[in-house]
């Protein structure tokens, strides 16, 4: 039998039974005001994506003369027409999705290796790489030296590398994953290793496969990591052929931007056609597209991952 308290009394029930528990006029009161204030916040920030969505299938005239609107109007699919007009958009994609996948799996693949060692009771100098690592997050060698390593030693420039390497090793995310590897109990390690398994395999085969919250959460992290950075590219990257998708889009509005200066600028009177509001509403809709189809697949993984190992007790 259990106890279970409520505010008129201890109802009695056996162990595992299901009690249906009265609430008030002020708990239901505060729970549709919850789910009110969570509705109305939800539609705020809903409300730029829609728009920006809906708008980039707007004619370039009726964003000039009548603004953004909530449902389409005048609808024309010009912009896209415009973004997907040669092959600079798909190659760029396809650098993005590469850098993506093939830095997410390297990134992940490290972190959570250099994580369990940090985390694990008998690495003789945990304290002094858990100290080093986070020295890291609070001074760099500054932008000079960073650029002297990766361009003169190592001759990453215009090298698809030069995307992935910086990014390996996040030391927030690499602290994520300690502290969730220090709430897994160690007698697990002590009883494969009575067994004769290698730390190796221990990690391998039976640590990985009960860290998938976590794992999931820093690959969303590093994956949008990858899928949003410019400042690589911008720093590193002259070939326009290995430019990514990010700073491919930042090139083209801003050249267009520059088309459309020109030919208001110009004494001939002939029409520019460059849909300046448009190809930026529809390079949003392109560049957040993919990367939002990833969430659902990880959501079940999502807040198990942010939120185990914060409190311990």
């Amino acid at each position: 039998m259990s106890d279970i308290n409520l505010r008129m009394g201890t109802v009695r029930a056996p162990s595992g039974a299901k009690v249906k528990v009265d609430t008030t006029w002020g708990d239901k009161l505060f729970l549709w005001f919850i789910y009110l204030f969570i509705s109305v916040f939800t539609a705020i920030c809903l409300l730029p994506f829609w728009m920006v969505i809906v708008d980039s299938f707007a004619t370039e005239e009726s964003l000039r003369t009548k603004g953004f609107h909530l449902f389409p109007t005048d609808f024309s699919v010009y912009a896209y027409k415009y973004l997907f007009s040669g092959k600079q958009v798909f190659q760029s994609y396809g650098i993005t999705a590469l850098v993506t996948g093939i830095g997410t799996m390297l990134a992940l693949a490290l972190s959570s290796s250099y994580g369990y060692v940090l985390a694990h009771r008998k690495v003789k100098y945990g304290q002094i790489l858990s100290f080093l690592t986070y020295f890291t997050m609070l001074f760099g060698a500054g932008l000079v030296g960073f650029y002297i390593l990766m361009s003169n030693w190592l001759h990453l420039k215009d090298t698809i590398w030069a995307l992935i390497l910086p990014y390996l090793l996040n030391p927030f995310f690499v602290f994520i994953l300690v502290s969730f590897f220090r709430t897994l109990p160690y007698e697990i390690n002590e009883a494969a290793t009575v067994d004769g398994a290698s730390e190796f395999r221990i990690f391998w085969q039976i640590i990985l496969p009960i860290s998938k919250p976590v794992l999931a959460t820093v690959a969303l992290f590093y994956a949008l990591q990858y899928w949003n950075d410019w400042w690589l590219a911008l720093l590193f990257i002259d070939d326009y052929k290995l430019h990514p998708l990010q700073i491919m889009i930042r090139q083209l509005v801003s050249n267009m931007n520059a088309q459309s200066y020109i030919g208001g600028a110009s004494s001939t009177n002939y029409a520019v056609t460059v849909p300046t509001y448009g190809i930026q509403l529809a390079t949003v809709c392109v560049t957040i597209g993919p990367i939002i189809l990833l969430y659902p697949f990880l959501q079940r993984y999502y807040v198990k991952g942010l939120t185990i190992g914060s409190v311990k007790g």
